[in-house]
């Protein structure tokens, strides 16, 4: 429904449930630059870590080579795999580390923005979102344009952050054309560390801010019209409403199949109308003795009326009435703690047996 409202009527702030809806679609706010900037870091850490420590031995790998072309022995196949192995496996040793830790790095960059949701209706096949219309708007409408003008400026920012740091190292580059052969590759890599770390200076400010910007896109874009937040509150009172009706239901029958169990109970204790609490205990069944009903006012009035109905002893004691109630679960056995005052209520029972026994008649 929200798809045929015209969007200059969505001029109210989305619901949370709104929003809620939106990410289990799979539509979050994402940022291309946080991607970027774990690439940057992953590079960063590649040139201060990796390339120092497995550079040297492709290198040597290569200058053992190189120096030695007279010890080339091509006859066979394996000749082949045996003048390359070497190469190949410094090749690997440098390309891996740095392969991994690029690609871990966009990963979770993307993955904490979005973390993994399968959309069914996403993935599958879908004939309406094939439109030649949509797709030139998104190219030239406004944020087409608002993309476009937004990737510019920030090349811009890392172009201008890059150049300002080649020429702050001006001086070093032209020295370096007179430097000892072996220092050369130590120098360049230090270039590049301070300039990949310039630009990741810059990257951090682009992506921070191009990061709130998909925010506030986001949540225009699911804005929603008076009408529908209308409708939203109804739906959720009306989900409310039946939520409390199907707990009551289940209040009342719980209720119902307390109250059936009354007339099994042997004894009530009660105080003497806030609190019931009906228990069982026949010496031959074993076990302590156990609560079969429990209730506060109206509820234990029932008790008290179900019970008087079956000539089962009511018998008060307010204080016991009282920490029964509190303590004691239905269908729970009473605790050690109340064995001796159960205790004397069983016996006081048992002397007045003939009393209650009149009762039932």
């Amino acid at each position: 429904m929200s798809g045929d409202v015209d969007p200059e009527d969505k001029t109210e702030e989305p619901t949370e449930k709104r929003l809620h809806d939106a990410v289990e679609r799979g539509e979050v706010a994402f940022s291309r630059e946080a991607p970027l900037f774990a690439s940057l870091s992953a590079t960063l850490l590649v040139l201060i870590f990796v390339i120092p420590a497995r550079a040297e031995a492709l290198l040597t790998a290569l200058v053992g080579l190189i120096d030695d072309p007279a010890g080339w022995r091509i006859e066979r196949g394996e000749d082949v795999l045996a003048l390359a192995s070497p190469i190949v496996d410094a090749s690997m040793h440098f390309l891996l580390p740095t392969v991994i830790l690029l690609t871990v790095a966009g990963v979770l960059a993307s993955v904490a923005q979005s973390p993994p949701n399968i959309v069914p209706d996403r993935i599958l096949p879908d004939a309406s979102r094939i439109s030649l219309r949509k797709g030139l708007s998104r190219l030239f409408g406004a944020r087409g344009w608002t993309e476009f003008l937004k990737s510019l400026i920030k090349l811009a920012a890392v172009i201008a952050v890059a150049m300002m740091m080649l020429i702050g190292q001006k001086v070093v580059l032209l020295t370096s054309m007179d430097i000892d052969p072996g220092l050369l590759p130590q120098r360049v890599l230090d270039l590049a560390v301070k300039t990949v770390a310039a630009v990741l200076v810059a990257t951090v400010v682009v992506a921070a801010a191009d990061l709130a910007w998909s925010r506030i896109l986001w949540r225009r874009d699911h804005r929603m019209s008076k009408q529908e937040v209308k409708e939203e509150l109804r739906q959720a009172e009306g989900d409310r409403m039946i939520k409390a009706r199907l707990r009551s239901l289940r209040l009342d029958r719980s209720r119902k199949r307390m109250l059936s169990a009354v007339p099994r109970a042997t004894m009530v204790v009660v105080n003497p109308t806030h609190y019931a609490v009906a228990m069982r205990y026949v010496r031959s069944e074993g076990g302590a003795p156990m609560v079969v009903a429990k209730g506060a006012d109206f509820i234990a009035l029932k008790i008290r009326s179900i019970a008087e109905e079956n000539a089962i002893p009511v018998i008060e004691d307010k204080p016991l009435a009282r920490s029964l109630y509190a303590a004691v679960e239905v269908d729970r056995s009473i605790p050690a703690e109340f064995y001796r005052a159960v205790a004397e209520i069983v016996h006081l029972i048992q002397q007045r047996k003939g009393q209650w026994a009149s009762r039932r008649q």
